[in-house]
């Protein structure tokens, strides 16, 4: 377990510097930064999602246990060298997407963001996890990052579209398709 904040604010980082996971010193503009930080606002948006009551039980767990995995995924990117993600949490995630889409309708048009707050709030989700995986894939151009960081994310962002289905569903009882010709 890593260090536990006593004391929330240190003064460390007003010269425009944050410390990464092993002391090492890096603008806080640097893309390891950008990438850790930017799946941190993913477990944030996941935490929106949550936070409505009408998400049913199982999709429930589901996002509690990927907020954990969030939480690994960004010490990894945080600690250079670190290695947390493993194949078995993309596994689980590919389980958990399958066993969500089959009770779900094929799909024949594209869906707008939308559908209920709670799905809105998923689609949100689900596009800042696309951000954070290009944004790891710029980093990863420059500095080690393992390929199941990356399949990981892609794997989130999946699962939070059919999971935005499945609550839009439970909210509403139906999707925002799109329809140009309406």
């Amino acid at each position: 377990m890593g260090k536990r904040l006593s004391k929330i604010y240190t003064r460390t980082g007003d010269d425009g510097t944050t410390g990464l996971g092993d002391g090492t010193r890096v603008a806080k503009d640097s893309p390891r930064v950008d990438a850790y930080g930017t799946v941190d606002e993913a477990n944030s948006a996941i935490g929106v999602v949550l936070a409505n009551d009408s998400v049913p039980g199982n999709v429930r767990d589901i996002l509690t246990e990927v907020q954990h995995d969030l939480f690994e995924l960004g010490g990894e990117l945080c600690i250079p060298g670190h290695s947390a993600i493993t194949e078995d949490f993309i596994s689980r995630l590919e389980k958990e997407l399958d066993g969500l889409n089959a009770d779900l309708p094929a799909l024949k048009e594209f869906i707008l963001p939308g559908g209920g707050p709670a799905a809105a709030a998923c689609h949100l989700a689900r596009t800042i996890v696309r951000r954070a995986e290009r944004v790891t894939a710029t980093l990863g151009a420059d500095e080690s990052v393992r390929p199941e960081v990356l399949r990981y994310l892609n794997r989130l962002s999946d699962l939070l579209f059919v999971v935005a289905r499945v609550v839009a569903r439970a909210e509403s009882g139906e999707e925002v398709l799109w329809n140009r010709d309406r």
